[in-house]
């Protein structure tokens, strides 16, 4: 099953993914696949934050910054939990050993490979598109691929939730 779980920033995206993972994979193993590269003191302090709530979960912890489709499993898991796709494409479009160009496929190649390692795969991805503003052409291009990313994850879930303050709100199937 794919999950996507969207929303704005601190929303509660990460938590309600981590309690799916937990309650779908109760007893199972569960993987943890982080996408945050630890630029900078704020980069590692959220990342710490991030540890502490999964400490005691039962979550094994890879971290993974680009070229998902590369990544060797040696094993199945019951559920993997991929924190997060804003930061994957980030990674796959503007770092040296990324995608460049090809980040959407290269990352859509990479959710194809992660599936076959397991029953439950939950993908955190953020909704960065309502402000109206106009940035960079960079960035504006990041977004956009952003938003094809979200759209084709979106159409291959299972179920889709949005998260608001904490509130989740199921937009395409059922999780639980």
């Amino acid at each position: 099953m794919l999950i996507v779980i969207t929303g704005g920033a601190a929303s509660g995206k990460s938590a309600q993914a981590e309690r799916i993972v937990c309650e779908r994979a109760a007893a199972g193993k569960r993987l943890y696949l982080a996408t945050m590269q630890p630029f900078g003191e704020a980069a590692q302090a959220r990342m710490r934050r991030h540890h502490k709530l999964r400490a005691g979960r039962g979550f094994e912890t890879v971290e993974r910054y680009t070229r998902l489709d590369k990544l060797v499993l040696d094993k199945q898991y019951d559920s993997i939990l991929l924190e997060c796709m804003s930061n994957l494409l980030a990674n796959e479009q503007f770092s040296p050993n990324g995608a460049g160009g090809n980040a959407v496929s290269a990352i859509l190649c990479g959710i194809d490979a992660l599936q076959k390692h397991c029953k439950d795969l939950i993908v955190v991805t953020n909704e960065i598109f309502s402000d109206g503003q106009v940035y960079p052409a960079e960035t504006m291009q990041y977004m956009k691929m952003l938003g094809q990313l979200n759209c084709a994850l979106a159409e291959r879930a299972d179920a889709v939730l949005y998260t608001i303050c904490g509130i989740v709100i199921q937009q395409k199937g059922m999780v639980l």
